[in-house]
């Protein structure tokens, strides 16, 4: 009986023993199920945040690479300087470091490969923008990247670091080019510009024109050709062609007026050359955007039709002409809150309204659907017309280092990119033929724009376009950033990768062979250096060329003198501190708008002559300006007089025109081409070696 009851003790025991185990065993598999969504998605955050260090690292040792490489061309560059180099400028040293670094990225860096996270078997009918995946009730957003060729499938992660260093082309736009163009416009050297502008316009609008059809027609030819052959891979049309014309019509000879500043080249080359290239980067900027306009009516969009024809050229002269107005209104309203208030006194926060308004011109432009480009360039135009003159003397030097910096900068960077993705980018198509045949059509195409215009500009000037200044012109028509920078833009297309990978090339070449000649070329064309651009030509020189200098007056005088008249006597006293009150040059009833425009500081320096806008119409020597009761004069040393009323007291007009007759000798000594801003109410002078006709 005994031996029974502990049998059933034992065995109540063990049962609930296996039971207790079931129900833990039970709990413990409810708890792991209910807990194992929480420590997968922890885990699945832990994996993010470290993927998403690796990529904060990754980007950071890009950027290390880009920095270091423009330390690096700095360094070479000063070597070359201290050692006098000058067949290789720094842009051409900071392409030739980039190919090392790209060469490097290319083929001496591998990352292991992780095929476990790489599904192959998804098949979609279109390429989406952005695509959600939805994984076990939980929504990811792919953003495309773009085409991966069937040959490079098994090696994504190599083409996801060589993606890496490739920038986006939208940072190219907005963030390197403004300061490079602004600083074009802000640093133009306006004496010589205008002493040109008639022919600097024409090489700019006409010759670039004529250089896009003419290098258009030729490739449309060569395209032709390889499509006979069966060297043409896919769609290339006569618009393709037309827009390739216009990218590579954009000169960049920043290597050339390097070399021409440093050697003091013969000023009104240098101007001919930069104010070319700075104006016709705006023009093919414009030009290929209307171009890519080009919209025939009907299924296909590739046919001449002459309304769509104008159409594109309606568009050209709306976006040129509205970039053109936007940039100068930017600039006026800057002009405007720096003279009406006191920024001056806090020079920081002058110079950082005066660097945001002119960069935020550039992104205005390209918001409301005009050209970036055209606008901060005639932005800076402006800001160095009326601008410069209300910021203080600390404002002025930083705002010119600022933008120096930043070009430099800008520049060396373009073209150290530029040399990295010859390697880098993943979608080149080289073409023999397409090569070879666009090395013939730029070469044709400038020759098409400066031999015939130079001819045709010959005609009318007094001042000949020599015909080694024309050759120099041919040979210095460099590619560069603008070139890079349109043809990088959209490479979604066989045609447009194609015209990319053979634009490198082309920008290559010219400036390493064109850029690194130069000097040689300057001295194969007998072209003269170290010419002050203050003293272009000497005493001899100027008594030699008298009449033919006077005769460049005469023709000049009619060019300018309205816009002076009206730009000294109203726009420089409404939007800066300079030039006369307007009190003195608005009509009487205009009294109480006058004084209201009009600075106290306008007042204070009524007789002295602040015009930095003499620059334009002339240069050195003796001249008096004359606006209500007072003249004002100044003489070639710089120094300031002033008078009573003009021919009243002792002065008389006799003694006026003596004292301009003697301002005349020194402007026709200096070599200055322009004029005086008299009226023509003023009596001609009689004194028949120095006469100023009008």
């Amino acid at each position: 009986m005994g031996y029974k009851l502990t049998v059933n003790c034992a065995w109540r025991a063990t049962r609930t023993l296996w039971l207790f185990l079931l129900v833990s065993l039970s709990v413990c598999v409810c708890v792991c199920r209910a807990y194992s969504p929480q420590e997968d998605s922890a885990m699945e955050n832990i994996v993010t945040e470290k993927k998403a260090e690796e990529s904060h690292r990754q980007d950071s040792a890009d950027l290390l690479i880009f920095i270091l490489l423009l330390t690096l061309t700095i360094l070479t560059i000063w070597l070359f300087k201290h050692r006098r180099f000058r067949f290789l400028h720094e842009t051409g040293l900071a392409m030739i470091y980039g190919l090392l670094v790209g060469v490097v990225l290319r083929y001496g860096i591998h990352v292991p490969r992780d095929v476990s996270n790489v599904t192959m078997s998804c098949h979609v009918n279109a390429s989406p923008a952005t695509l959600l995946v939805n994984i076990s009730g939980k929504f990811y957003e792919y953003t495309l990247k773009g085409e991966i060729s069937a040959n490079e499938v098994n090696d994504v992660q190599d083409n996801e670091m060589l993606r890496k260093v490739t920038f986006d082309p939208e940072v190219f736009f907005n963030i390197l080019l403004p300061p490079i163009i602004f600083h074009a416009g802000y640093s133009l050297k306006r004496r010589h510009f205008f002493r040109n502008m008639g022919s600097i316009l024409a090489y700019a609008f006409l010759g670039t024109v004529i250089s896009c059809f003419a290098i258009g027609l030729l490739m449309y030819g060569c395209v032709m050709l390889m499509k006979q052959v069966g060297q043409l891979g896919g769609d290339f049309f006569f618009t393709d062609c037309l827009f390739f014309g216009a990218i590579v019509s954009a000169t960049d000879p920043v290597t050339v007026l390097a070399i021409f500043n440093e050697l003091q080249v013969d000023v009104d080359l240098y101007a001919l050359l930069f104010g070319e290239s700075v104006l016709n980067d705006a023009v093919a900027v414009v030009l290929s955007s209307s171009i890519v306009a080009y919209q025939p009516q009907g299924d296909n969009s590739h046919t001449f039709e002459v309304m769509a024809m104008l159409k594109s050229f309606g568009i050209f002269l709306g976006v040129f002409s509205g970039s053109f107005a936007l940039g100068v209104a930017t600039g006026v309203v800057t002009a405007l809150v720096t003279k009406f208030t006191k920024l001056r006194d806090f020079q920081l926060l002058e110079t950082a309204l005066f660097f945001l308004m002119s960069w935020s011109t550039f992104l205005l432009a390209e918001a409301c659907g005009f050209t970036g480009v055209v606008a901060v360039l005639f932005c800076g135009i402006t800001q160095a017309h009326y601008t410069f003159n209300n910021l203080s003397p600390d404002s002025q030097d930083r705002t010119k280092q600022l933008f120096e910096l930043l070009n430099f900068l800008a520049e060396n960077f373009i073209f150290s990119y530029m040399g990295l993705t010859l390697f880098t980018f993943q979608n080149h198509v080289f073409n023999p033929m397409f090569i070879v045949g666009a090395f013939l059509a730029v070469f044709l195409g400038r020759a098409a724009n400066i031999y015939p215009l130079s001819f045709l500009l010959n005609l009318g000037r007094r001042n000949k376009i020599r015909s080694n200044f024309q050759h120099m012109m041919m040979f210095a028509g460099l590619r560069g950033a603008m070139t890079f920078a349109l043809s990088i833009r959209d490479t979604a297309t066989y045609a447009r990768q194609m015209m990319f990978s053979t634009t490198l090339l082309v920008v290559f070449f010219t400036v390493w062979i064109c850029g690194g000649g130069t000097t040689q070329m300057l001295s194969c064309q007998h072209i003269r250096v170290g010419v002050d651009s203050d003293q272009d030509n000497s005493v001899s020189m100027s008594i030699a060329e008298g009449s033919e200098r006077r005769s460049t007056k005469q023709e000049s005088a009619w060019l300018f003198r309205i816009w002076y008249n009206f730009d000294h006597n109203y726009l420089k006293p409404i939007l800066t501190h300079s030039g006369p009150p307007l009190t003195a040059t608005l009509p009487p009833c205009c009294g109480p708008l006058a004084r209201l425009l009009t600075s106290p500081q306008a007042f204070e320096n009524e007789c002295q002559l602040k015009d930095d806008d003499s620059d334009l119409i002339l240069t050195d020597g003796d001249i008096s300006l004359t606006y209500g009761d007072i003249t004002v004069s100044t003489d070639a040393s710089g120094a300031h007089t002033s008078g009573g009323p003009a021919y009243a007291g002792g002065a008389t007009s006799e003694d006026l025109d003596r004292e301009l007759t003697y301002g005349d000798h020194e402007l026709v000594m200096r070599g200055t081409r322009l004029v005086l801003p008299m009226d023509d109410s003023e009596p001609p002078f009689t004194d028949p070696h120095h006469r100023l006709r009008m």
